[in-house]
Parts: structure tokens; C-alpha cells; sequence
């Protein structure tokens, strides 16, 4: 047998398995009529054969996975030109309206650099249609992927703005407001998201069910984040009560700790990238057999019969009133609901599949994300230069600036992309954008901010206010036992938004602690 010949029975024995009997037959007849000491040992013979298999079928393996990673859930019409997209960008969102605050933000920034109060709140409101115009450009490149790789991209451009104003604020030495904004994220993902996600969803069906398998592994991995963040606190703790304490030398090895932990979060995080993408991609599906199916009211809908009641005050229409009140699966006209209130685009059906039309086209898709990117940088540093001030007068704590506020605006965007993918019982791509933004920002924000810091040669460490870890660590455990049972009603997304309500009231009277950051 030739070379030519050996090396494609190899590739026809990696396609298909096994070798097959003509292929041995061969082999071993040519080995026949060779020398006795010619002959390979036949050990040598399987293990390279082994692992010429493997290696000829791992790389057409990963190249499969990474094509179709690439490859849309839907087919795509064509993309409109660019005006078209422009004026998508324009109608997308009555977020919109608040885009007249960017240059009325810079302006008062310029003209009264000392009205911090009011830069503040005009730099609030202008971040919150930045974070809009910012999912809906992530929404566009995600329908032109995979499932699994639009759920990373849609946590991860989710969670641009955070990181866009945490480094600004560690560049300014805002060590405690880079802490707290970032807890605050995890926070308000994992309890006021997730909470409207599961709440908006049991408002149409009486359970919702998700991918359990997966949503284990992302609490074991928000568990491994937290204890991450308690180990230092209670490193601190341990030695402040010897006689031998040094403050200095205390914070000192603290660093060097965070700085070591930090790596392993970030391998951590390239794991579960690898986990998430590649070996066990179908965990993070919709038609995952792992994912419960979804239950519709028995009888009439109490909540679609409460707004049966709020329509026909309004306006009466007994016939039509009658067909939502008897919809117990929870499928009227969302859908078109939705396209008709977004004004541009629809999902529009082609014979037998549905075919998504994009908004915009690639160029002004790319246009919108930088765009957004630059003008969110430019007000959060003005925004981040008015905390102090704000916070100088007492009417209002850091803490609370910090833990609450700072992410809402992060996560504007999020709570809708969220919500409405929820209502349309695609409850396990709302756990990806909220379960899946906690997830990076406690695995990858979070330790890239502290190498970044150590880079830098800023004094950031993993040793956050005791009061924000305790609550970290609470919250967690209080979603993990929501979601064990890998399915979901509105009394839970109402547990879990009250919980955020209480976090909300605490940190509005906590004073913070000092102290606890070594000087720039």
C-alpha cells in the first residue's frame, strides 16, 4: 500500500470510527510479505494510528463547533443600505429622547464645574439611552450568530458600560466606587433582572423552565467568585486579633493575595469560555432536553384577566376580549406587539421558516458600538468626577451611589433585552444575559480590574466592605435555592426583586467603612 493510500484509509477510519475489516485485511497482508524484522510491533501500530485518529478528528471537530457558533438560528434577509439603518437607529427606542442630555451633561460640566448635583443627574440620564442604543447594536450582531455565542456576546457588550466606568474610576483612584459599582452589578443582575425576568414571564405562563444542568454550574461558579471575595475579608479579620498585627504588612500580603487569586478567577473564566462554547454547548439551548417545558394557566389567566378588565373600561369589545381571556398559553400577539412598537423591521414568514430582517447593516452595526463606546467614556468621567461632590453634603451616601444607581444605568439595557425575551418563554436566553452578566463580571471584570490596577501599580485588592460581601453572599445563596428546581413563577421573580428592595434601604443608611483602601 502506498502513502497516498495510507493516509486516506487514516482519514476514512477518523470519519467513520473504527477501522473497517478490509482496511486490517490490507495491512496485515502487506506486513506478511515483508522481512520478519521489517515489521512494526503491532503496539506501535495502534497507539500511532490512535493518534493519528485523534488528531485528524479534534481540529475538523473544533473548526465544525466554531462554524456553527457562526451560524444564525434564523435565516436573514438582506440588510437595509444606510439610511435605512441610520434611521432604525433613530426609531429604535423612545430611550431616545434622553440622547439631548449628552450635550446638555458637557455643557453644565464646562459652565458650572461646581454644580455636582446636577451634573450628576444630567450624566445619569444621558448614560441610560447610550446603554439602549448599545444593546440594540448587540442585538444586531447577535441574530447573525449562533444561540450560544449570541448569549456571550449579549453579556458581554452588557456589561461594556461598567467597565467602561470602572476603569475611568480607577484611573481617578476611586477604588471604593470601582468596588461597589461592581458588587452592585452583580447584584442587580442576579436579583432585580432576573427577578423581572421570571416575574414578567409567570404574568403569561404558571412555569417557566430553563436549562438546570446549566444554570448549577453558573451558580457553582457565582459561588466560587464569592468566596473569592469573603477569603480576604476574612484573611483581614484572622489576624486582627493577634498582638503581631501590622496594618501595613497586613495590606501588603492582602495585594499580592488578590493579585494571585485574580489569575485563577481569569483561568476560570477562559474555562467556562471553553466549556460554555465548545464542549457543552447544547447545555446553554433552548431545545436542550435538560429544559423543562413550559406551563400555561389552567383555565383563565388571572393576570391577562386583570388587564381584560383595565381593556374594557376602555374600550369595550366583548369578542375580542373573550379570545384573550380563554388564551391560556400565553402567546398572543407578543410578537407582533413588539416589532409593531420598535417601528422598523419585523420577522416576516417565507413559505415554511421564519426569516429575520435585520435593522442595520454590518458598517453602521460596527459604527453604532464605537460611537456609543467613546461618548459613554467621555460622560462617565464626567459623572464619576461629580460623585465626591455629590456625596459631600451628606444627603446622600457613596455606598448607595455606588451599589445602586452607578449600575442601574449599566443594566438599563439589560432589563429590557431581558424582560422581553422572558415573555417570550425564552427564559434560558434571559438567564444568559442575567445569570451570564454576574457571571463575567465576578470572573472577569472584577479580576481584570484588579490586574489592570496592579498594572497600574493602584492599590485594588479583592478585600471588599464587609457589608457588601455578606449581602453578595447572601444573594446567591438565595438564587441558587430559587433555581434549583430548574423551573420558575412570578412569586419567585417577586422574592427576588423585594430582596433587591431591601438591599436597596440598607445601603441608603449605611454610612460605608473607611479605611479599608491603602493612599493611591
Amino acid at each position: 500500500m502506498s502513502f497516498i493510500q495510507e493516509v486516506t484509509a487514516s482519514d476514512r477510519e477518523s470519519d467513520h470510527g473504527a477501522p473497517s475489516t478490509e482496511n486490517i485485511f490490507r495491512r496485515t497482508a502487506t506486513d506478511e510479505h515483508m522481512p520478519l524484522t521489517n515489521q512494526y510491533d503491532p503496539t506501535h501500530i495502534i497507539s500511532t494510528n490512535d493518534f493519528h485518529r485523534q488528531k485528524m478528528t479534534f481540529f475538523p471537530t473544533l473548526k465544525r463547533a466554531t462554524t456553527l457558533m457562526v451560524i444564525p438560528e434564523s435565516p436573514l434577509a438582506k440588510a437595509p443600505n444606510t439610511w435605512r439603518s441610520i434611521r432604525a437607529i433613530i426609531l429604535s427606542s423612545w430611550f431616545n429622547v434622553l440622547l439631548v442630555f449628552i450635550p446638555v451633561s458637557w455643557a453644565i460640566n464646562f459652565a458650572l464645574p461646581d454644580q455636582y448635583t446636577l451634573i450628576f443627574v444630567l450624566t445619569f440620564l444621558a448614560i441610560i439611552p447610550l446603554a439602549k442604543l448599545l444593546a440594540f447594536a448587540t442585538d444586531e450582531v447577535s441574530i447573525r450568530v449562533g444561540q450560544t455565542l449570541a448569549g456571550l456576546i449579549n453579556a458581554t457588550l452588557g456589561n461594556a458600560v461598567e467597565l467602561i466606568v470602572s476603569i475611568i474610576a480607577l484611573t481617578k483612584c476611586e477604588l471604593s466606587i470601582v468596588q461597589s459599582s461592581l458588587v452592585g452589578s452583580i447584584l442587580s443582575n442576579l436579583l432585580l433582572v432576573l427577578g423581572m425576568c421570571f416575574f414578567a414571564g409567570g404574568m403569561r405562563f404558571s412555569e417557566q423552565g430553563f436549562g438546570q444542568s446549566a444554570v448549577q454550574l453558573n451558580s457553582s461558579l457565582l459561588t466560587i467568585s464569592v468566596i473569592a471575595v469573603l477569603l480576604p475579608g476574612a484573611f483581614h479579620m484572622a489576624l486582627q486579633g493577634q498582638t503581631s498585627f501590622n496594618e501595613v504588612l497586613t495590606d501588603f500580603q492582602i495585594l499580592h493575595t488578590s493579585h494571585g487569586v485574580a489569575i485563577i478567577l481569569l483561568f476560570i473564566y477562559v474555562s467556562y469560555l471553553v466549556f460554555q462554547l465548545f464542549s457543552h454547548k447544547a447545555l446553554y439551548e433552548d431545545d436542550n432536553d435538560d429544559v423543562l417545558a413550559s406551563k400555561g394557566y389552567t383555565g383563565t389567566n388571572p393576570w391577562l384577566r386583570l388587564r381584560l378588565r383595565r381593556k374594557n373600561d376602555k374600550h369595550p369589545n366583548p369578542v375580542g376580549d373573550v379570545d384573550v381571556a380563554n388564551d391560556t398559553s400565553g402567546s398572543h400577539n407578543v410578537e407582533n406587539t413588539d416589532d409593531a412598537e420598535r417601528g422598523v423591521g419585523s420577522t416576516s414568514l417565507t413559505d415554511s421558516e421564519s426569516e429575520v430582517v435585520p435593522y442595520m447593516n454590518i458598517p453602521v452595526c460596527l459604527g453604532l458600538l464605537v460611537s456609543v463606546a467613546v461618548l459613554v467614556a467621555i460622560t462617565a468621567e464626567f459623572m464619576v468626577d461629580s460623585i465626591n461632590g455629590l456625596t459631600a453634603s451628606g444627603a446622600i451616601g457613596q455606598e448607595f451611589v455606588g451599589l445602586i444607581l452607578l449600575p442601574i444605568v449599566g443594566n438599563a439595557a439589560e432589563h429590557v433585552t431581558a424582560v422581553t425575551v422572558s415573555v417570550k418563554d425564552k427564559l434560558t436566553l434571559s438567564l444568559g444575559v442575567a445569570v451570564g452578566s454576574s457571571i463575567q463580571i465576578a470572573l472577569f471584570v472584577i479580576p481584570f480590574i484588579v490586574t489592570l490596577a496592579w498594572i497600574l501599580g493602584k492599590p485594588l485588592t479583592l478585600l471588599f466592605d464587609p457589608l457588601e460581601s455578606i449581602v453578595l453572599f447572601l444573594s446567591v445563596i438565595t438564587v441558587n435555592y430559587v433555581v434549583q428546581d430548574g423551573k420558575s413563577n412570578w412569586l419567585e421573580g417577586m422574592i427576588l426583586m423585594c430582596l433587591y428592595l431591601i438591599v436597596c434601604v440598607t445601603f441608603w443608611y449605611y454610612p460605608g467603612t473607611t479605611g479599608i483602601f491603602p493612599n493611591c
